[in-house]
């Protein structure tokens, strides 16, 4: 028989709410370390990188975005339950597409603008600099100067993913039995760790960009299964204190091997072999995270309506933001810390102000940036 989610647990999880919201804020330190990492160009670096941070980006990096596309599949799932498969659609469209045009036409082209300014002797106008920056060119990046859709790749791919999958999950939704097999499976000891394997296989197909949209598909699938069947509630309750020492050991593994700097070809056995290794860390991560939250994050308080209404335009400002205090606060003649306290310090005033003045005040600009009308 299918285990469903009570009724009061189906009209929301707050957990689920709190894990979104931390998850955005997390955005604040991680993309402010970027500006000080040393594993890639950034649209603005600092002169002194710090290997301290770079390691915090890799061990974010393991599961923060894998994150957002599991609580995105989660939230479908709650979705799907109050609209209509048209209602779904217009709703998507409104919420996402609307936001993803806007901010690639305003809000992302800025952090492409101060880019340019890594080249010595570039002085052209954010006016001059538009017209070539919406052009083809080969000698430029995303990180240097070229169209991007920056952070709002992740909006892009969840309007996508939303379409695609809706059939799917329709169908899940009206006949039970595949969710209801698989939370049967997975009360099996160790089953639901093999549910990293697809995850894994992923990784092999075609990526865009270093975005692997195979690998963030299923982890999105992955959500709205979680949520289909109580049973799973309980099994991610039961493996979150082994899945976080494994997490933490595995993590260790990763660190090191990045750390020492071991040399792995594409394609061979050791490049297998670390790819499965991240990939079962990222799942073990993702079932703690899980678990944890559920345990310790499943109410609700005066803040969470606000938090939860905020932290969609705050993931779309708040790049933008670090980038135009960064670039400032980088050319300063002090201390590496110091530069990453006020620029992600900065940064979250900075985003707060933007979204409490500029977005949340007027129904025109609630749209532009996927919120609901203010009635």
């Amino acid at each position: 028989m299918t285990h469903t989610t009570t009724t009061s647990v189906m009209d929301r999880r707050h957990d689920i709410d709190w894990l979104r919201i931390l998850a955005v804020l997390l955005l604040i330190p991680f993309h402010t370390a970027r500006l000080f990492d040393i594993w890639e160009i950034n649209y603005v670096k600092n002169g002194d990188l710090s290997e301290a941070l770079s390691y915090l980006i890799g061990f974010i990096n393991q599961w923060h975005m894998p994150l957002f596309f599991l609580l995105a599949g989660a939230s479908t799932w709650f979705a799907l339950g109050q609209r209509s498969a048209g209602g779904y659609v217009r709703e998507r469209f409104l919420r996402l597409f609307i936001p993803l045009l806007f901010g690639l036409l305003v809000i992302v082209p800025p952090q492409a603008y101060l880019a340019r300014f890594q080249v010595a002797g570039y002085s052209a106008s954010y006016l001059q600099f538009l017209p070539d920056y919406f052009t083809i060119r080969g000698d430029l990046t995303g990180y240097t100067g070229l169209f991007t859709p920056a952070h709002l790749w992740f909006i892009l791919y969840l309007f996508v993913f939303s379409l695609v999958a809706l059939p799917l999950f329709l169908f899940l939704k009206k006949d039970g039995r595949f969710i209801g097999w698989l939370a049967n499976r997975c009360e099996k000891p160790g089953f639901i760790y093999l549910l990293a394997i697809p995850v894994g296989l992923s990784r092999a197909l075609p990526d865009i960009g270093g975005k692997n949209p195979f690998y963030f598909f299923i982890l999105f699938i992955y959500g709205f299964l979680l949520m289909g069947d109580t049973r799973f509630h309980d099994i991610v309750d039961h493996r979150k204190r082994f899945s976080l020492i494994m997490g933490m050991s595995l993590m260790a593994i990763t660190l090191s091997l990045y750390a020492l700097q071991v040399p792995i070809v594409d394609n061979s056995l050791p490049d297998i072999l670390f790819t499965a290794l991240r990939t079962f860390d990222t799942w073990f991560w993702l079932i703690a995270i899980l678990g944890y939250g559920q345990k310790y994050l499943h109410f609700t308080n005066k803040l969470q309506p606000n938090a939860n209404e905020a932290a969609y335009p705050f993931y779309i400002l708040h790049q933008t933001v670090i980038i135009v205090i960064g670039y400032w606060v980088v050319q300063w003649d002090a201390n590496l810390w110091l530069k990453f306290s006020v620029i992600a310090l900065a940064s979250f005033a900075g985003t707060l102000l933007l979204y409490d003045i500029c977005v949340k005040r007027t129904n025109v600009t609630r749209v532009l940036f996927g919120m609901k009308l203010d009635k």
